[in-house]
């Protein structure tokens, strides 16, 4: 009965910004697989309504330099510019990078559109020597283009 009345005090604020504290990378933090991708993107996107794209920046140990929300779209779609993620990777010196979106219908299967501009993106990163890592969607679970071989 104590328990119903402490979580009946704590609000869905509270509880995203909880998540976030444990499940956000820290700066020199490395990534060791898609699942921890996924909670960052998680702790990141949890909530959005909107489909929002994510782009994750590493060093030359796949040590975590930072992340930055690179376009907001619509409820099933966000335009999406290779040449602007690569610019700021470009900026912020990453070795790699590491591409994540929210669907916000909760279904994490990648569309035509989410595998075609993966293959730019990553064309365009290859240009400048910066390898495209993964492209890892969240929603009701969560999808990687790399470890299902797609990238």
């Amino acid at each position: 009965m104590e328990h119903e009345n402490l979580l009946s005090r704590v609000s869905d604020e509270d509880l995203r910004e909880a998540y976030s504290a444990r499940f956000s990378m820290k700066m020199g933090e490395v990534f060791t697989g898609s699942a921890q991708v996924a909670d960052h993107l998680q702790a990141m996107l949890g909530g959005r309504t909107r489909e929002t794209v994510v782009a994750i920046f590493l060093n030359a140990r796949n040590a975590f330099i930072g992340s930055e929300i690179c376009f907001e779209g619509s409820v099933s779609q966000a335009g999406i510019f290779p040449r602007e993620i690569v610019k700021v990777a470009l900026l912020k010196n990453a070795a790699s990078i590491i591409i994540g979106h929210n669907h916000p219908s909760g279904q994490t299967r990648p569309s035509k559109d989410d595998q075609e501009i993966t293959r730019k993106i990553k064309r365009a990163c290859e240009l400048v020597d910066i390898p495209l890592l993964d492209h890892v969607i969240v929603g009701d679970g969560y999808f990687s283009f790399a470890d299902s071989g797609m990238l």
